[in-house]
């Protein structure tokens, strides 16, 4: 995914050339620092256990491996790093991880990048429209590990049905998840075989209870804005803090990215104040709480969905410092 689907009226070639330069040096600081990171949590994790402080330890190593996937996505743009093995292979590091494969993400979000909130064709809204109870389900993670558990199953048994997976591609995710799930049963089996609990207590158990964190950046980007193929008006940004922004690999500047996602990470707050801050414009933005606030509201008590419009925003997002374009 390169930058096929950017805005090219929005920047001059020059300076897109200057911002899409991928780079080895920033990419190896960005893995080795949220690597090192679970890695010192996990340490911490062992160290607590059985103490009260075992509890934020847990929390924050489970949030950090959630938020893996924020490096997986950059790494299936090919910009992380210059050197492009690099990508892939910590792309499906990563992936493994999250039961994520990382073929099948690429497959997927390249649909996502191409017909961004078009309910027929994005890759991401192959879903029924929310209710409440759906999308607490999806927030806090029950349904969002059950698709990604059965369709590894799936694949792996040599069912690929996605629309927007070319039948040329479909042997190589069925390959893909059958190594995965040997990747899986070999640990399960270790794990047996030595009577660990290991994988449980510093994978499984704080990645699958965290998954609420990682979601509100999931949720936020798009959900209750317009149905229609402006960027600057289907994709939403965050306003938070630089810790966040470092874990989710600067994907709070998510209407930049959907802009130029060619773009690298690294770039995106340049990027971002080349197209907004410096014009005094703003895309739609939010607070993770305020947006989680505004989509209660907006489903309480028995609304869903299907009950807004697909022509204009229903969860608001007022610009800062200047007009929403």
């Amino acid at each position: 995914m390169q930058d096929v689907f950017a805005r090219r009226d929005l920047l001059d070639p020059a300076q897109l050339r200057a911002l899409c330069a991928p780079s080895d040096g920033a990419g190896a600081i960005q893995v080795a620092s949220h690597l090192g990171a679970i890695a010192a949590t996990g340490v911490a994790l062992d160290l607590t256990w059985g103490t009260l402080w075992v509890v934020p330890a847990f929390v924050l190593h489970g949030v950090l491996i959630n938020f893996l996937y924020a490096g997986q996505h950059e790494l299936s743009h090919w910009t992380v790093f210059r050197t492009r093995w690099l990508n892939e292979w910590f792309g499906r590091l990563f992936g493994f991880i999250s039961f994520f494969p990382r073929d099948f993400d690429q497959a997927q979000h390249t649909e996502h990048h191409r017909h961004t909130q078009d309910w027929d064709r994005d890759g991401e809204l192959a879903r029924e429209r929310y209710t409440l109870v759906s999308y607490l389900l999806w927030l806090l993670g029950p349904t969002y590990w059950y698709t990604r558990w059965r369709r590894i199953i799936r694949f792996a048994a040599g069912r690929v049905s996605e629309r927007y997976i070319a039948p040329a591609r479909r042997g190589d995710m069925v390959r893909e998840a059958r190594w995965h799930l040997a990747g899986y049963g070999a640990i399960a089996a270790v794990s047996v075989a030595s009577g660990s609990w290991a994988a449980v207590t510093f994978w499984l158990a704080p990645m699958l209870a965290t998954k609420l964190v990682h979601q509100l950046q999931n949720t936020i980007e798009h959900l209750g804005l317009p149905h229609d193929a402006n960027i600057l008006h289907n994709t939403r940004s965050t306003r938070t803090n630089a810790v966040l922004r470092w874990m989710c690999w600067n994907m709070q500047y998510h209407t930049a990215h959907h802009a130029f996602p060619g773009v690298p990470f690294h770039r995106l707050p340049a990027l971002h104040a080349a197209l907004f801050t410096r014009r005094g414009t703003a895309p739609p933005t939010m607070t993770y709480l305020g947006f989680q606030a505004a989509v209660i509201r907006a489903f309480w008590p028995n609304r869903s969905e299907a009950d807004y419009p697909d022509d204009r925003a229903w969860i608001g997002g007022r610009p800062v410092g200047g007009r929403q374009v």
